[in-house]
């Protein structure tokens, strides 16, 4: 996994396709939250996961914590890559492994101030059950963890790619004009963005898109991703 651009928060078909057609590896679908709206109902997002076609991959993005409701509902939308942004606990991925070995899981590592130590806990915990990891801004004025346009402290980041015996990708309000820095700063596998390539009506512009892929494709190309 190397290289990786995720565009997360699908409204529908339509935004889907338009990500799949500019080159966009992973398209996100947040479902079950616990503080941001989500942008499409669980049916709709299982229409588009069951019949988008290879490269492009579906990733549900979710807050659940039990390996049980994980399963059910990456069933329900027929999703094989998960990113979990929940504090599930690890017991609860052991499980949900051995129950699907073929799932790809993701386990969040949101940035907050000062939480550096407890981020490289969940690191050494959980490489040997997780395909990789995502960093992402936790926001104090909502609670959000993750879909808050705010950055963090790459440097965080940049330890923890470090760190980590698995891939990890970058989040955290990234947008075309900083993307190239942030990737040339941070070498993660992947960026992802959310609400920095979408327009004021809330859904993503085609333009921003195309320049985030080609900004991330670039530096990408320098660090050898």
């Amino acid at each position: 996994m190397r290289g990786i651009i995720q565009i997360a928060g699908i409204m529908d078909r339509d935004e889907a396709d338009m990500l799949a057609a500019e080159g966009v590896d992973w398209i996100g679908f947040p479902l079950r939250l616990t503080v941001n709206r989500e942008d499409i109902t669980e049916e709709a997002a299982a229409e588009i996961i069951r019949s988008l076609a290879p490269p492009a991959r579906a990733v549900l993005i979710t807050y659940l914590r039990t390996s049980d409701a994980i399963l059910a509902l990456c069933r329900k939308l027929g999703a094989t890559t998960i990113q979990l942004h929940g504090d599930t606990p690890l017991a609860e991925i052991v499980r949900l492994k051995a129950a699907k070995p073929d799932l790809h899981v993701l386990k969040s590592l949101v940035v907050r101030s000062g939480n550096f130590d407890a981020l490289k806990g969940i690191v050494s915990q959980y490489a040997g059950w997780v395909d990789g990891f995502i960093t992402d801004t936790f926001d104090p004025d909502t609670g959000a963890c993750g879909a808050t346009g705010k950055t963090h402290d790459w440097s965080v980041s940049r330890s923890l790619v470090e760190l980590s015996t698995r891939p990890v990708i970058l989040a955290g309000g990234l947008t075309p004009d900083i993307v190239r820095q942030a990737i040339l700063h941070v070498r993660p596998a992947g960026v992802d963005a959310h609400t920095g390539v979408e327009g004021p009506d809330g859904r993503k512009d085609r333009s921003k898109i195309r320049r985030f892929v080609s900004e991330a494709r670039a530096a990408f190309s320098k660090i050898g991703g």
